[in-house]
């Protein structure tokens, strides 16, 4: 029932790692295993997964550090399974993209129920990928290769930053993005501040949004950033 479902383990512990390979399995669940941060980064580049089981202190690159690269391309979900208990800990965790936590030593039996119910939601809210490379979401059409956009089939003319503005809310519907995260997501460079080039363009995409649709897409989180609405 699962088998067209890939999970990534990312673990150093050789006992914890094949525990959780051994209930993945039995779930009938694709499973790739890795041993370190760099082992799992090499595995992203490569593959395409519908989820990861993370833990976070790893030889090699952090977990902290793997959640913010998936981050910047991908809203797969994530669950950590670590030793560190601090509240502190598990809620930077959150705040930097991870959608659960699990402290070891875990349940058999939690895993896998929060496995599935990350994957389900995983599923409902992501959005429609045809064999048309094109990405649907509600009322907005993108087209990745012709880099167009329509609502309600009209074609809206965007700049190349406001596409991939939109194609990265879109495809990170549950992630809320800072000034930051978007600058260095799009822009492709080191943000030094400069709030007002990031709110100039989203202020853009809102009013050619509103040309075409009633429908309200781009929410500001206060105090933080932006994401989809």
């Amino acid at each position: 029932m699962n088998s067209n479902i890939n999970i990534l383990v990312v673990e150093d512990n050789e006992d914890i790692n094949k525990l959780l390979y051994s209930i993945l399995i039995k779930e009938g669940y694709n499973v790739r295993c890795t041993y370190s941060g760099t082992e799992a980064m090499m595995c992203l580049e490569q593959y395409k997964y519908d989820l990861v089981l993370l833990d976070l202190m790893l030889p090699g690159v952090s977990g902290e550090n793997i959640i913010r690269e998936i981050r910047k391309v991908n809203f797969m979900p994530i669950i950590v399974i670590s030793a560190k208990t601090k509240q502190d800990d598990r809620l930077n965790a959150l705040k930097i993209g991870a959608d659960d936590f699990i402290v070891k030593p875990f349940d058999v039996e939690e895993v896998l129920v929060r496995v599935n119910v990350q994957l389900r939601r995983y599923k409902d809210f992501s959005p429609a990928l045809n064999s048309n490379n094109k990405i649907l979401y509600r009322e907005i059409e993108l087209n990745n290769e012709s880099r167009q956009v329509f609502v309600n089939e009209i074609e809206m003319i965007v700049t190349s930053r406001e596409f991939d503005i939109l194609y990265l809310l879109i495809n990170n519907p549950n992630k809320v993005f800072t000034r930051a995260n978007l600058f260095e997501s799009v822009w492709k460079d080191n943000f030094l501040g400069d709030y007002n080039t990031v709110n100039v363009h989203i202020s853009n995409l809102r009013a050619k949004l509103s040309k075409l649709t009633k429908e309200e897409y781009i929410q500001t989180v206060w105090g933080i950033g932006f994401k989809l609405k």
